[in-house]
């Protein structure tokens, strides 16, 4: 039954309905008998040793902090490839999306910040500004053929700048205690993974040799160790001597395990939250209030409004009328894994983690339906997305090549 309602889903709705299926098991779990287990395994303390050092932390740490920097090395040559190839290497082309995505994720922190902007509720401000890619757009492939190519390209570079976004808040934002020794060895590491990329060097394996003592020295330097992901990633080379493209063979075979492996991991992880305390208490916390209402209200609103003053500015049109933006602003309102990831930096007190995954939840399940419906309604009164449109601009005109020759994909 389960197998075969999978294989009627459209293929990039699969990696989010998986995601669903581990927060579910996670939430059921963690309100079970099983309950103290569960937050036993993930408080249980690992370690790896190598040469004279070591490096001791809990499983949902090492979850954290080192499994998810494979997911920012995916997210970090998607990236690259966009900026070099895709829908954001023409500037002038890029300005809508830029824009839309820049106001889906200044509006969502004001609203958080207007709703939990005291005392230590503060450094959650970033947690509705990010964009989970693979849960929004296997949501809008539940809409089949009748999203328009432009639509489907302009959500997918949206969140493209929206993980650009998260990767710089966590670069900057959520890193202490700066030291100084291990970034110069940082530094050190990423110098040898250049030189692998000058060489135009394609094994994926020489470059993890080297990726690995680059996140330990991110690690011990107080700069989120995922960020060694999306440095190593910057350094695939997109071409190699013979003409073909290391960065799109490791894309492709770090996508199943990434989508399968890595996301579902973390948010069985991050997504079990119990209701010992009272579901009441939770869901009214200006926590929960800031980030849900900043994903499913902030999202909308700045893409839309950005977007819509952007086409006005560069005198240009938009890739859809104003419903079909506030729909898209919506899906692109689903954080899920990325808000998690972001409220796990953000907060160190426990007692935060409930109201975080309640926010997230909430609003990213309210943004999806929401979004679902107003698309649906919207597309079949087709808008200036599908008559006259212009066929020079990329997220107006007929499919751009590169888009017909992949799908629109996640990490």
């Amino acid at each position: 039954m389960t197998l075969s309602l999978l294989k009627s889903l459209p293929k990039d709705a699969i990696p989010g309905v998986v995601l669903v299926g581990c927060a579910i098991v996670a939430l059921v779990i963690a309100n079970s008998p099983l309950g103290p287990s569960y937050e036993y395994l993930l408080k249980t303390k690992g370690v790896v040793a190598f040469g004279a050092g070591s490096i001791e932390m809990p499983l949902a740490y090492w979850i954290k902090n080192a499994l998810m920097a494979i997911f920012f090395f995916f997210a970090g040559m998607e990236l690259k490839r966009e900026l070099l190839e895709g829908q954001l290497a023409d500037l002038r082309a890029a300005a809508l999306p830029i824009a839309g995505a820049l106001g889906g994720m200044a509006v969502p922190a004001a609203i958080y910040l207007g709703i939990a902007g005291t005392g230590e509720f503060v450094a959650g401000w970033a947690i509705p500004s990010a964009t989970d890619i693979a849960f929004a757009l296997g949501v809008l492939s539940l809409l089949g053929s009748r999203v328009p190519a432009p639509l489907k390209a302009f959500l997918l570079a949206v969140a493209v700048v929206d993980d650009l976004g998260a990767i710089l808040i966590v670069a900057f934002v959520y890193t202490s205690g700066l030291q100084v020794e291990w970034l110069g060895w940082a530094a050190g590491w990423l110098a040898l993974l250049v030189v692998l990329n000058r060489f135009k060097v394609r094994s994926l394996g020489a470059y993890a040799l080297l990726a690995v003592p680059l996140w330990v020295s991110m690690q011990n330097s107080g700069v989120n160790p995922t960020i060694a992901g999306v440095l190593a990633a910057a350094v695939i080379p997109l071409r190699d001597k013979e003409g073909g493209s290391p960065l799109h063979d490791a894309e492709h075979l770090l996508r199943p395990w990434v989508l399968y492996g890595v996301m579902p991991v973390f948010a069985v992880s991050a997504a079990g939250v119990s209701f010992a305390a009272g579901i009441v208490d939770v869901l009214v916390h200006p926590v929960a209030l800031g980030a849900g209402l900043g994903l499913a209200l902030g999202k909308p609103v700045g893409i839309t409004l950005a977007t819509m003053l952007a086409a006005m500015l560069l005198r240009t049109r938009p890739p859809g009328n104003v419903m079909q933006l506030v729909g898209l602003g919506l899906i692109a309102g689903i954080g899920f894994t990325m808000s998690l990831f972001i409220g796990a930096l953000a907060f160190s007190d426990p007692a935060l983690a409930a109201p975080v995954r309640v926010g997230v939840y909430g609003g990213s399940i309210a943004a999806a339906v929401l979004g679902l419906i107003i698309l649906s309604m919207s597309l079949k009164r087709p808008g200036r997305a599908g008559k006259g449109r212009d066929e020079t601009h990329p997220f107006i005109g007929p499919e751009p090549e590169y888009e017909k020759a992949k799908a629109p994909k996640f990490k």
